[in-house]
């Protein structure tokens, strides 16, 4: 059973869990994976099953095909894009919090994308959309936890000056913030907090590896942040005299 015991390690590895991990999310010992791993000892039935329940494959597949073979019509990932092929439209990638650290490398890597979970939207327009969860309160009343459905912005200079945007950089990582663009320094965008706590902070383009135009927000019920009357005035003045002093800047 030597194919099972290479698919288990190799389903393993793509997902980037250690021995423990997944041998937790078996329920099994460690040891006892590693023995399947190193072909000292057949899966089991109920095993299997576990694995085929969390990667959405049939034990035929997990017993006579090399899942590690990619680029076959048997590998996993093939299978995995089939399938995506012939889902719905507009099917949209999340990218929660702990992946954050590794969509940097990974945002171009097909291998990387095809293991983030999808869901659709229908209400969307035909596009090509991802999702990034948010953490913080840089951005209230948007809460933390929320999910932001960006749009893909091809260019820099597609930007609309104080509009919403993903902003995927190598030096801030993934930041959701109003995005200026100055007329002046072209080579250059200021990132605009909706809470004015945080102060404006500039990137350079070359710098910018993704944007995403922000065209829905999802969150939890009941945790949308309320402000009174008076914090809402107070940041209305506020950003409207950093809009003004930016403006000045640009001209």
């Amino acid at each position: 059973m030597s194919v099972a015991c290479r698919n288990l390690k190799y389903l393993r590895k793509l997902r980037g869990w250690t021995q423990e991990e997944f041998a937790a999310k078996l329920k099994i010992k460690r040891s006892l994976l590693g023995a399947y791993e190193e072909e000292r000892a057949d899966p089991r039935i109920d095993v299997l099953e576990t694995v085929g329940n969390i990667f959405k494959l049939t034990l035929d597949e997990l017993l006579r095909k090399d899942l590690g073979e990619s680029k076959t019509p048997n590998g996993y990932l093939a299978k995995r894009r089939a399938m995506k092929l012939a889902a719905a439209s507009n099917e949209i990638q999340l990218v929660p919090v702990k992946a954050a650290a590794g969509y940097l490398a990974g945002y171009a890597d097909p291998e990387f994308l095809d293991e983030l979970n999808t869901f659709t939207l229908p209400m969307l327009a035909p596009g090509n959309y991802r999702a990034f969860e948010i953490v913080g309160d840089s951005m209230l009343p948007t809460p933390s936890g929320s999910v932001i459905v960006g749009e893909k912005v091809n260019s820099a200079d597609d930007v609309k000056s104080n509009d919403t945007y993903i902003v995927v950089s190598r030096g801030e990582g993934i930041v959701y913030k109003r995005v200026m663009k100055n007329n002046k320094l072209k080579n250059k965008l200021t990132l605009v907090s909706d809470n004015t706590a945080y102060q404006p902070y500039t990137v350079n383009t070359e710098e910018v590896v993704e944007l995403w135009k922000a065209q829905m927000i999802i969150s939890k019920a009941n945790t949308q942040q309320r402000w009174d009357v008076n914090q809402l005035a107070n940041i209305v003045s506020n950003l409207q005299e950093q809009v003004s002093v930016m403006k000045k800047k640009m001209n």
